[in-house]
């Protein structure tokens, strides 16, 4: 880890004072507190270059057209690009179905737990992958 300017007890009091911003002010949004890697994934793809707002009114569609991997990795590639109508950048949908069938290929079917693993398929870049490892499977990956 890189070394910082700031003193030990002025990065924790910063971690304290962060931490208690974003519980106050934190918005409730479907996907918060979820552990399901598949709807983090979800909700981590529609959010990429797609406002906040655009993706509430089309998660809870999507899971329900699409509610786990096996079910995405079986659609027909219209009906998936259908479902993304809205969310535009029509490549990230493209991408998240190509994973779900590359996911489905996987001995025990699921996605990988590791970030080096999660970067590996279509369409998951550094901050993706990190945030799904992270928030899915506990791994430590800064948001880069």
């Amino acid at each position: 880890m890189k070394p910082t300017p700031f003193r030990p007890e002025a990065l924790a009091e910063l971690r304290v004072a962060v931490l208690g911003h974003y519980d106050r002010a934190r918005r409730d949004l479907p996907w918060r507190g979820e552990d399901d890697p598949y709807r983090i994934l979800v909700s981590e793809v529609m959010l990429q270059q797609t406002r906040v707002e655009t993706v509430v009114g089309r998660y809870e569609q999507w899971l329900d057209q699409f509610p786990d991997l096996e079910s995405l990795a079986s659609a027909e590639e219209d009906d998936v690009v259908k479902a993304w109508e809205g969310l535009g950048y029509y490549r990230r949908a493209r991408n998240l179905h190509r994973t779900a069938r590359l996911v489905r290929e996987r001995p025990d079917g699921s996605l990988p737990s590791r970030y080096a693993d999660l970067r590996e398929l279509p369409g998951l870049g550094d901050y993706t992958a990190g945030a799904v490892a992270s928030i899915a499977f506990g791994e430590a990956v800064p948001a880069a």
